[in-house]
């Protein structure tokens, strides 16, 4: 059953409350932040509303009627029951805003996500996360599904329902062994070339496998894989075992380059630059906890920015 349209709004029936307890309406507006006439003018409107008096003014101040008394009764059992409600809702609030998942494609999890979850915790210690490590194609069903809060994904192209920004540049590089017989060719190898050569991929879905057939798209289709793999860490230790090259983030393999471990090996005729994004569904900007993660990794990124030459 809907309330009666006689039932007054709750501040009004607060301040009526606080003009009880504290004997007068300038006291009660002073607390409430309004002036006296406000106030006045807020009984009256009620009195009109319920259809009594409710205060009986004189020069000496004002003093409740029996109505009034038994109204104040009445709203101070609403006004706790509202201030429980307030209270519950703050928590619900606090609770929803202590917790993020985050869901993101394999590069941006192991290479940069740490830094960026870092510096958020010591914004929010109080914020726990839950990172799911996805490919690209899963980190998009996870958002539109409503399984993750915000999601980092590093494919070319951003699935249907979602928005997006950049939050980092990336390079992709071709590595092989020390032992391949790219290591030691003079000349980049052409772009025909590579797509024409079996590589060491990642699965169907991922990021990294599409950003390679997208520079490779204009030369047709690439052959299939010499190998299918589901981590990034499989196909450096693929590649450095000589089986072959592959095409991964220049963030993965900065280590196995120093040590040598790896050779990168130049490409032409190919983009390999990329851009890895923040996605979330669409009409939903990130709040909270995601909207500071995302805040946090733009300002990595032009900070970087700032400091290239």
């Amino acid at each position: 059953m809907s309330l009666s349209p006689r039932v007054p709004d709750l501040p009004s029936l607060e301040l009526l409350v606080s003009v009880a307890r504290l004997g007068s309406i300038g006291a009660a507006a002073a607390e409430h932040g309004i002036s006296q006439p406000s106030a006045s003018n807020r009984i009256r409107t009620m009195e009109r509303l319920v259809g009594v008096t409710l205060l009986e003014r004189s020069p000496r101040g004002s003093q409740l009627t029996e109505s009034g008394q038994l109204l104040v009764e009445w709203a101070g059992a609403v006004v706790d029951a509202a201030r429980v409600l307030d209270g519950g809702i703050d928590a619900l609030r606090r609770r929803r805003e202590s917790r993020l998942r985050v869901s993101a494609s394999l590069t941006i999890a192991e290479y940069l996500l740490p830094g960026w979850l870092a510096r958020l915790r010591t914004e929010r210690p109080e914020t726990s996360v839950a990172l799911t490590v996805a490919n690209s194609t899963e980190v998009a069903r996870a958002l539109i599904e409503g399984e993750a809060d915000l999601g980092f994904v590093e494919g070319p192209y951003v699935q249907n329902g979602l928005q997006s920004v950049t939050v980092a540049d990336d390079e992709l590089v071709l590595v092989v062994a020390p032992g391949h017989r790219w290591a030691r060719r003079g000349a980049p190898v052409a772009a025909p070339e590579l797509r024409d050569t079996p590589l060491i991929c990642r699965e169907q879905g991922s990021g990294t496998r599409a950003a390679v057939a997208e520079a490779l798209r204009e030369y047709g289709t690439q052959v299939a894989p010499l190998l299918e793999l589901a981590s990034t860490t499989a196909v450096k230790a693929s590649v450095a075992a000589g089986a072959g090259a592959a095409v991964t983030s220049s963030l993965s393999v900065v280590e196995e380059l120093t040590s040598g471990r790896l050779v990168s090996v130049p490409v032409s005729g190919a983009d390999f630059h990329r851009r890895l994004r923040a996605v979330w569904p669409r009409g939903r900007r990130p709040s909270g906890p995601a909207a500071d993660l995302l805040r946090v990794a733009q300002a990595v990124q032009a900070a970087r920015r700032a400091a290239s030459p």
